[in-house]
């Protein structure tokens, strides 16, 4: 495996905010992704038991929900027994998931993500004191409270860093960690508990307000430029899914779930593409719709509006068309579609909300598409005449503007006959594996999802094809790492990251994910190490 060193670029100073809004965002996401499973299954139990939900059950989906009481009439009701109902019975499976596991999740996450197992435990104590503070669930505050407790511990620990009598390491270690959490629940019951649910009722307020003036869809004019510059994460996981999942605690169901997971503007202006588009922008939108559209990985169609940045205007009004559309309708969605997939949308869509959010997909792909069509159309001389229609370079810019490589661009590349770009060690790292057969092959990327798992398929693929096995391949978040993997393959923006977290493993850092040479390289020094060994013969 070759190396090569190279210096960091220089950044404006517009670039470096928008550095660090993604790596902002990047921090949420990877509060959120890791623990969107439980989401869905909140989504899903929702939709079914509750009173207004498919299979009705009032022990399963409690009878002090959203559809009868109301979040504090449950909570008046609980309190001063009214019917004689105890915890689980009246809140079900639904009241306690919303309350208590999803934020401790993000806690824990959070917690992990900064200081690992001890700080996910310090973390979720801490937030236990904004839960039970709080008359709504904590979302904000766990993922607040998280990283800071966990931050706090860091810092506690190093004060008696090497400072422990022998023998007094697991004393000290259990009771400063207990005591530390005890005095972070103890304070963010009292002092941060009120703080964010103010902040709460300030954002809901200002969303309300938007929807008694019928301004919602203006949303659009900043999340949808905001996705096509990866800025749209801080936007979505750190306000409008806390803010949607308030709402669903208290309507049964959200708009703002789909503010900026709706397929459908996507949708409209890759057809638009496929239609009157030119060169390989035009031969790629159709597979790139089955990805945007079927798997839900909106970043494919970002190039396509690099390319011309006026078709940014067909995604805003489209974006607002289906806003609009949820508001008329009172659709929206009973927890976050993730990803944002046409089956994701439909499998959270509760019941009595599928027309209007059907209507907000089709009308919002059907605005953009014809803008988009118009605009493409209008131009259509000029980019004839025009050597390029410039895709390879709006896909490198996505990347650029990602700050990291994505398997879901890379497979666009390939549709448009683009260059992969060629991946290369990371400086410094070893060309071999240290004398014993290769064992543990890591791929770590923000939130160790997506991207990751696509690259550790084609590596697994690429092993059973060689005749190697006993090689364990699988996909982690950098914060996840630990030590004990023989390789960590990882984009080359976070390898520095992961080689902190995994210093003896052999770093090899690639531009994409899905195609790249060095895979073959790992296979062959796999292959040589079990031969070795007289494992593969």
């Amino acid at each position: 495996m070759s190396s090569m060193a190279a210096s960091p670029p220089k950044v404006s100073g517009a670039k470096a905010a928008q550095v660090h809004v993604q790596r902002f965002g990047a921090f949420l996401t990877g509060m959120i992704m890791p623990n969107l499973p439980a989401f869905i299954a909140w989504g899903l139990i929702t939709s079914l038991f509750i009173a207004k939900g498919w299979l009705p059950n009032s022990i399963l989906g409690g009878f002090g929900n959203a559809d009868t009481v109301g979040w504090q009439g449950a909570a008046t009701a609980l309190a001063t027994g009214a019917d004689g109902a105890t915890f689980h019975q009246y809140l079900g499976l639904v009241g306690p998931m919303i309350v208590y596991l999803l934020p401790l999740l993000i806690a824990n996450q959070g917690g992990r993500m900064v200081y690992g197992e001890r700080g996910g435990v310090v973390a979720s104590i801490a937030t236990m004191g904004v839960i039970v503070g709080s008359t709504i669930p904590m979302f904000l505050g766990a993922m607040i409270v998280g990283p800071l407790a966990a931050w706090l511990m860091k810092k506690i620990d190093k004060i008696w860093d090497g400072k422990i009598r022998p023998g007094f390491e697991m004393l000290v270690n259990m009771y400063s960690a207990g005591i530390v959490g005890m005095g972070l629940a103890i304070g963010a019951f009292f002092g941060i508990a009120p703080f964010v649910t103010h902040v709460s009722a300030w954002l809901g307020s200002g969303v309300q307000g938007l929807a008694d003036a019928h301004l919602l869809p203006l949303m659009s004019i900043i999340v949808e430029p905001a996705k096509v510059l990866f800025l749209n994460n801080a936007i979505g996981n750190g306000t409008l899914v806390p803010l949607g999942v308030q709402q669903t605690i208290d309507t049964g169901q959200s708009l703002l779930f789909l503010v900026e997971a709706n397929p459908g503007p996507g949708f409209g202006l890759l057809l638009a593409f496929a239609l009157f588009g030119i060169g390989t922008a035009r031969a790629s939108a159709p597979g790139a719709i089955i990805i945007q559209f079927l798997g839900g990985i909106h970043e494919v169609y970002f190039p396509f509006v690099l390319m011309k940045p006026i078709l940014i205007i067909g995604l805003i009004a489209g974006g607002a068309t289906g806003v609009a559309t949820n508001a008329v309708f009172s659709s929206g969605l009973r927890a976050p579609a993730a990803p944002g997939s046409i089956i994701a949308v439909l499998a959270q869509t509760p019941k009595g909300s599928y027309v209007g959010v059907i209507f907000s997909v089709l009308l919002s792909a059907a605005v953009t598409f014809f803008i988009s069509a118009a605009l493409l159309r209008a131009s259509r001389t000029r980019d004839l005449a025009a050597e390029s229609d410039g895709l390879a370079a709006a896909i490198a810019q996505t990347e650029a503007n990602k700050g990291k490589s994505s398997s879901a661009l890379g497979a666009l590349s390939g549709m448009a006959g683009a260059p992969a770009a060629v991946p290369t060690a990371v400086a410094g790292a070893a060309t071999t594996v240290a004398d014993h057969p290769v064992r543990h092959v890591v791929f770590a990327c923000d939130a160790g999802m997506g991207s990751s798992a696509m690259g550790a398929s084609v590596l697994r693929d690429k092993l059973k094809k060689a005749g190697v096995t006993g090689v364990t391949v699988e996909n982690l978040a950098v914060a996840s790492l630990h030590d004990n993997a023989d390789f960590v393959i990882s984009q080359r923006e976070l390898t520095d990251r992961a080689r902190l977290k995994a210093p003896t493993s052999v770093h090899i850092s690639v531009d994409n994910f899905m195609n790249s040479p060095v895979y073959d390289d790992v296979v062959r020094e796999a292959k040589a190490r079990q031969q070795t060994e007289g494992l593969v013969r």
